[in-house]
């Protein structure tokens, strides 16, 4: 929360009055007059702080976005026994997010401000550091770059298809198997270092995802060379067998 955000100030009264209004009677009940009304203050405070409506819809994402982080950072473990499973958490906690708050979400997913895109990019670091933890453990099947939009592509999608079904049609039988689909798609039922024949696509990716905290071996021209070969093995053949 920044000091223009303080709880008491009239920037974070108008964002939480717009917030209520979205998510219980949709975008077209965020008006300025309606806003301004449940904020308790005038229409042309609206425009003196946001510039418009568009603009307090980014200011209403970002605020989505700071609500959606605190959550995602109170499940990070960074060194979880189990990384699989920590995925699947990770997974059901965005899809859950999708499902309970559509209004934010839509929003969310539509925001290009500069706050929200601060935002967006933490988010992304705590999925690639969950990534980089699986290819470290040997448990990636394909690169670390390809995980990271599966699983960014089927969790949209779990919420996208679950509000576009009818009330009567869904069910959480249908998210579980997407997860689970992604899960398989992108991890091996047990961490290896692959065998001969698989090549050494796997044991690159994890010595790939282990570099960072390898800064005091290797100089930065050496570590940038390592990575470009790495990336290549990596690649080599493409996922590997099960």
């Amino acid at each position: 929360m920044t000091t223009r955000d303080t709880p008491d100030s009239p920037r974070r009264r108008i964002v939480e009055a717009a917030v209520e209004l979205l998510e219980t009677g949709g975008p077209d009940a965020v008006s300025t007059r309606a806003v301004a009304s449940a904020a308790g203050m005038q229409p042309p405070a609206i425009y003196r702080l946001f510039g418009d409506k568009e603009g307090l819809l980014e200011a209403v994402a970002e605020h989505g976005y700071a609500q959606f982080l605190e959550t995602k950072r109170a499940l990070l473990d960074p060194a979880p026994q189990d990384p699989v499973e920590d995925l699947r958490r990770a997974w059901d906690t965005v899809v859950e997010f999708g499902i309970s708050r559509p209004e934010m979400f839509a929003v969310m997913t539509r925001a290009t401000g500069r706050g929200a895109d601060q935002a967006h990019r933490a988010g992304l670091e705590m999925l690639y550091g969950r990534v980089r933890r699986l290819a470290a453990g040997g448990w990636l099947r394909v690169d670390e770059e390809l995980a990271a939009q599966i699983i960014q592509a089927t969790g949209r999608g779990a919420v996208t298809t679950w509000h576009s079904a009818p009330a009567e049609r869904r069910t959480p039988a249908l998210l579980t198997a997407l997860r689970e689909a992604t899960v398989a798609a992108i991890t091996r039922a047990e961490p290896t270092v692959p065998a001969t024949e698989n090549g050494p696509a796997a044991a690159a990716r994890a010595l790939r995802a282990a570099l960072p905290d390898k800064a005091d071996v290797l100089s930065a021209a050496e570590q940038h060379l390592l990575r470009e070969w790495l990336t290549r093995l990596a690649a080599d053949g493409g996922a590997p067998n099960a």
